[in-house]
């Protein structure tokens, strides 16, 4: 075989969501882009704040000399301060630059996380449903992912947390708000959590990270906010991105930021410094880190994306969908009509409209919509909802 074995399985369980989204390129160019209905990437379709480009303009013209050299592996002191200054508020404790580390997007962050904590055969616990990708970043540096279910309502089962906590447990991975399900995990559910850490920590005499993936902790509604994870739990690291509070996906900036009351924040500082090289990051990009520093908190109009959650919220009720309406993120998770939703989304796709089957996250039964989208591809998409939902009424 050409290529490795490993690489090779892995493309053949490749991401429903790719896969998806490359059905509807073949749609749209047999029934033309106007008339299929795309739901399937979160892909953030509101354009950036002024503030944005007005950043990216100063920080051109105001490139002088050294400003595109190589930089300090976590990336350029002024930013990262910046950034620990924002994270000190938002999270309630203290933050200095040395707490924070610049990466290619939180995915970058993750990676950089996983390959400076686990040695072969650690284990990552996560609550399904939960994004794809982690089941290979965690594999790729020697992990095992081991699965829980997640309550009814897709919050936290901290008694299955519990039980799948052993002497290989290195880390438990969380994401709130959430994809698939657009869950926000309450400030109580997070401090029994980090109670649950620190008591199974010292029962194994090991510590147990608490890893927090928040690239839609901005984009929440109703009034919610998301906890602080750092108030939670000490031994705790978090990786975030700007690319859907900013809508700017395609920049993969982001940053990971370590408790600064955690055991060995130096070593895993340390660590993440040399893991961003050797996984060949190398740098978060020098421009959009410069880009970012003046941007801390701030965002798109998240009243869009609810203004939009209810109208899809409103036209699938009416179609006979059940669904828990999600307090964060942009994504609907309804449940199908039939166990088998691989083909209930075949069904949608006769109706021209593109999401992704819950299996494509370890939610069997449920799919995915992501309604980062125009209002009109919505409301156009509704009767064809509502055609796939009478099939088994």
């Amino acid at each position: 075989m050409t290529i490795a074995r490993k690489v090779q399985a892995v493309m053949e369980q490749s991401s429903w969501i790719r896969k998806m989204f490359e059905e509807g390129a073949r749609l749209k160019a047999r029934h033309g882009a106007e008339n299929v209905f795309d739901f399937s990437l979160g892909n953030p379709d509101i354009p950036p704040p002024d503030e944005f480009g007005q950043a990216l303009l100063d920080t051109v013209t105001t490139c002088g000399p050294g400003s595109h050299c190589y930089m300090p592996q976590p990336g350029h002191p002024a930013v990262c301060q910046s950034v620990a200054s924002f994270l000190a508020e938002e999270q309630g404790v203290a933050l200095a630059a040395q707490d924070v580390i610049m990466t290619c997007g939180a995915a970058g962050a993750l990676n950089i996380m996983l390959k400076a904590l686990l040695d072969p055969g650690d284990e990552i616990i996560v609550s399904t449903p939960c994004f794809v990708e982690y089941r290979f970043y965690v594999d790729n540096h020697g992990g095992v992912l081991r699965t829980v279910s997640s309550q009814a309502d897709f919050t936290l089962d901290l008694d299955a947390i519990a039980a799948a906590i052993n002497a290989k447990t290195k880390a438990v991975l969380i994401n709130s708000p959430n994809n698939p399900t657009g869950q926000i995990y309450s400030a109580e559910s997070l401090a029994r959590l980090g109670e649950l850490l620190a008591a199974k920590s010292r029962e194994l005499d090991r510590i147990i990270y608490l890893l927090s993936d928040e690239p839609y902790r901005k984009i929440a509604f109703d009034g919610r906010t998301v906890p602080s994870v750092f108030q939670a739990y000490a031994q705790s690291i978090i990786a975030s991105s700007y690319s859907k509070d900013l809508s700017i996906p395609g920049e993969r900036i982001g940053f990971a930021a370590v408790h600064p009351g955690a055991t060995h924040k130096s070593a895993i500082m340390a660590a993440m410094a040399l893991t961003i090289r050797i996984l060949g990051f190398v740098n978060a990009p020098s421009l959009m880190q410069r880009v970012v520093a003046d941007l801390q908190g701030l965002s798109v109009d998240i009243d869009i994306y609810r203004r939009r959650r209810d109208l899809l919220c409103k036209g699938l009720a009416e179609a006979g969908y059940i669904f828990d309406t999600p307090p964060g993120a942009f994504y609907l998770f309804p449940k199908t009509p039939i166990e088998d939703d691989v083909a209930f989304v075949r069904d949608l796709q006769k109706e021209l409209i593109l999401t992704v089957p819950g299996s494509g996250f370890m939610g069997p039964g449920y799919f995915r919509i992501a309604y980062c989208v125009d209002d009109a591809t919505i409301t156009n998409a509704l009767p064809g909802f509502k055609r796939a939902m009478e099939k088994y009424r």
